[in-house]
């Protein structure tokens, strides 16, 4: 695979085409020095993570994984080309992961060339004026540690730290942002939604499947876990991420670091309403953590109305992404609001989009939530960026390659990229800095 001058020539053309601008306001730049970027996630693109905790899950019978990740987007492979599509697109950020699993596959023992190969990337974006935006843990973790007992380990923390420093001390020096931790609330999110009860029967399973393969009593993965260990690996979570902050900041001081939470915009219906409690459990720990940090980032796909009774449906002419949830563009400014509001921190859309075939949804969607965006940063709202998930139609978990949030698509029997309009939209922003 390879990005040649038709594939970029594509994407100026969807950058110049823009056709869901026209509706929108032009008046008003973002701040300057405002990051617009598109983002991803190790194991979802670069393939073959064969030393991770996904990878065994996937593997593993029975799983609850649709298909596995295998060789992914190849991004491991063609992440130049990559770069070089997220600046032909207009963008001048890259949000990204480094996995763990890849440079401590066993423990204690790290690889010096894949620290080589993350830091080349950030090399990378430096060269083509594009600010690195680096994601220390985005779910998944190495196999040893899941073995070990993940999140719910009192030695995690530590664990967590020590890789934290290994990584910056080779790769600090570039770095733009750092963030700790990918959405460590999202299995509370997801319990408070309601997984039905023989798909947590079926990730049970999985689970000790996945503890037999590896010798191991209790095997917990960065994004797996039975609903009895939320409660054990919320404390332990947020001393890592505290205890990882504090060893990349002892690395560089300077370095803005924060945490990513999944944060949907919960909004109260009537006078009683089970809101705030739902905000509480789903956020209010991190949000408490997170007041020590440079900033928050604030990961949003959709809102929630609560009323006396619990969870209302949303209208029945709501727009909807592939799963069949509502998508209302005003949720992203929404979410944005409050955690800067119970934070006092300044925030970055660490990630934002929808899951769509149809790529005129998200077309659509990019100025509308940026024009809501917009007006709370004209109210004061500290927004430092905004980072559009995803770069690329990659590997959604346990759907597989089914749900399409990207950008760009790609086809995976030869990897070729191909910008969608929605890129152009999106590029188009972020040239002008404004709507």
């Amino acid at each position: 695979m390879s990005i040649d001058r038709r594939t970029l020539i594509v994407a100026a053309g969807a950058i110049a085409a823009a056709p869901a601008l026209s509706a929108v306001s032009r008046s008003g730049a973002f701040p300057r020095g405002f990051l617009w970027g598109a983002a991803t996630a190790g194991h979802q693109v670069e393939g073959n993570n064969v030393a991770s905790d996904t990878w065994l899950l996937e593997n593993v019978k029975p799983s609850i994984f649709a298909e596995r990740s295998g060789d992914a987007c190849n991004n491991l492979e063609f992440w130049a080309q990559d770069l070089d599509l997220v600046k032909a697109l207009g963008l001048n950020s890259y949000r990204f992961s480094i996995e763990w699993a890849r440079i401590e596959p066993e423990q204690g023992m790290i690889s010096i060339a894949m620290l080589d190969h993350y830091k080349r990337i950030v090399e990378g974006c430096r060269a083509r004026g594009l600010t690195p935006v680096v994601t220390y843990s985005h779910f998944t973790a190495p196999r040893w540690f899941a073995a070990a007992g993940g999140w719910t380990n009192p030695k995690a923390p530590m664990l967590f730290a020590a890789y934290c420093d290994r990584a910056t001390r080779h790769l600090g020096a570039g770095i733009g942002h750092a963030v700790t931790m990918n959405e460590p609330n999202i299995l509370r999110l997801l319990r408070t939604i309601g997984l039905p009860p023989q798909l947590l029967d079926a990730q049970r399973a999985m689970l000790i499947a996945a503890g037999k393969a590896t010798g191991s009593a209790k095997f917990v993965a960065g994004n797996a876990a039975n609903p009895e260990d939320l409660d054990t690996m919320l404390p332990i979570m947020i001393a890592a991420h505290k205890a990882g902050r504090a060893a990349i900041k002892a690395v560089r001081p300077e370095l803005p670091v924060g945490v990513s939470l999944a944060m949907i915009d919960d909004q109260a219906v009537g006078a009683a309403t089970k809101r705030d409690a739902v905000r509480a459990d789903l956020y209010g720990a991190w949000l408490e953590a997170a007041r020590g940090d440079d900033f928050i980032g604030v990961q949003n796909y959709e809102r929630a109305r609560w009323d006396a009774k619990g969870h209302v449906e949303p209208p029945a002419d709501a727009v909807r992404n592939w799963s069949g949830s509502e998508v209302w563009a005003p949720s992203l400014a929404g979410a944005v609001r409050y955690a800067h509001a119970a934070t006092g921190n300044r925030v970055m859309v660490t990630e934002h989009g929808v899951g769509t075939d149809d790529d005129r949804i998200r077309a659509t969607l990019i100025p509308a939530a940026l024009a809501e965006l917009k007006k709370a940063v004209d109210e004061g709202v500290p927004v430092t960026g905004y980072m559009h998930w995803s770069l690329l139609d990659n590997f959604e978990w346990i759907f597989g390659y089914k749900p399409r949030f990207g950008l760009v698509a790609v086809d995976r029997t030869n990897f070729k990229r191909t910008p969608k309009p929605s890129a152009g939209v999106l590029g188009a922003i972020a040239r002008r800095n404004a709507l």
